[in-house]
């Protein structure tokens, strides 16, 4: 066997995950921009000289201890192309550039990254997929333990799959504690603070800054619309919950957008075109957003839900579009209203809910505060703090 060029020595991969070889690289092929790869399966790639280059991951290109990319693609020539392309030894692509420079491709890596259709096509069906739930999640709720999720990173990987993929969990077996619910959100990241604190007490008040802070029915709305970007994930712990009333209710509101999309697409477009301003005022801060119900991804799948209406400002919208604004709008709360899409459930003491806050909106009968005693605990984390996690933990 050859030695290896030192030059070559760095690690051909530039982030932190391994890629598995589903397939060799079986032959090259060039053209006047690009290089054709034929796969051992018969795929064939194309990757852009441009591309190629970009992507070098060299430790001229590549700073090994962050690797983060050094390399600014329009410090290289743009015309630049190979002087000579090979498959290696241990089945890597080696490429010698006009200018000298000289790059080596993963094959594993190329696979995942390639560009062609069916690859990205592969990695479209990969994608975790949201799992739309109605009324007979009620019966199928996925429970942890407390004590499990901090000690056992299998478990934790399970329950924030779980998060993930139904927006809506919950935790038995908490200490009813004030501040147990801080240590599990630590387990995921740090906890994102707001006006209302890093923790917040959910408890009937006479100064109430919030309607949370009541005994008034609460109707389904997402945490803190007025917010640029709204918590991604919200957790509610409960430490004592005697008072009559006060169930929680949830619904998927990526399946009430799905449902209003097959019933009304007309009406679905009206909420994903049309900006509404949520507004949440206190006598110290005044937080205001303007943004669609219902926000679409890159993709033009649904990735986020925005309401409250108890927060919403006065509609302002074009005066021809007002008339279809509101149809669309009574149309979403009515569908959230119907009984194959709720979850009711009373949360004991020691149990806490975990949902993604960007999807799945919750609700709370009314109490009688002088039956007795209810406090909740709450917090929220980001998304993406979510996913980094997952992502984590997988590799």
């Amino acid at each position: 066997m050859n030695a290896v060029d030192p030059s070559l020595e760095a690690a051909p991969i530039a982030d932190w995950r391994s890629y598995p070889i589903s397939a060799d690289l079986a032959g090259l092929s060039a053209s006047s921009d690009s290089l054709d790869i034929t796969w051992s399966d018969a795929r064939v790639s194309p990757f852009h000289h441009q591309w190629l280059r970009d992507n070098c991951a060299c430790s001229q290109c590549v700073y090994s201890v962050t690797r983060e990319q050094l390399l600014e693609v329009v410090d290289v020539a743009a015309e630049l192309s190979p002087q000579r392309t090979r498959i290696d030894e241990q089945g890597h692509l080696l490429i010698d550039w006009q200018d000298g420079h000289r790059s080596r491709f993963h094959p594993g890596w190329l696979r995942a990254h390639a560009y062609d259709e069916a690859s990205r096509a592969e990695r479209r069906a990969q994608r975790a997929q949201p799992r739309l739930w109605g009324a007979e999640l009620a019966e199928q709720l996925p429970q942890f333990d407390y004590q499990t999720l901090l000690e056992d990173d299998s478990a934790l990987l399970q329950w924030l799959l779980a998060v993930r993929d139904l927006g809506l969990t919950q935790v038995v077996a908490v200490p009813t504690t004030s501040g147990a619910l801080q240590q599990l959100a630590r387990r995921i990241s740090f906890i994102r603070e707001s006006n209302f604190g890093v923790l917040f007490d959910v408890q009937s008040k006479a100064d109430a800054d919030s309607n949370a802070y009541t005994a008034f029915n609460l109707p389904l709305h997402t945490d803190l619309p007025t917010r640029e970007l709204q918590p991604g994930l919200q957790f509610l712990h409960c430490l004592v919950n005697d008072a009559l009333g006060g169930e929680s209710i949830f619904v998927d509101g990526f399946a009430i957008a799905a449902a209003l999309h097959q019933e009304a697409p007309e009406l679905f477009h009206v909420l994903c075109t049309t900006p509404v301003e949520f507004r949440n005022k206190s006598r110290t801060s005044d937080y205001r957003c303007l943004a669609p119900i219902i926000a679409l991804d890159a993709q033009g799948l649904v990735s986020e839900v925005r309401m409250a209406n108890f927060l919403r400002g006065p509609f302002d919208a074009p005066a021809e579009r007002m008339p279809a604004l509101y149809r669309a709008y009574r149309r979403f709360i009515a569908i959230t209203r119907e009984p194959r899409f709720r979850v009711q459930r009373r949360l004991q003491a020691g149990q806490l809910w975990c949902f993604d806050n960007r999807r799945t909106l919750h609700a709370r009968s009314e109490f009688d505060p002088t039956s007795g005693a209810r406090h909740f605990q709450g917090c929220y984390v980001d998304r993406d703090e979510l996913l980094s996690r997952i992502h984590v933990l997988q590799r």
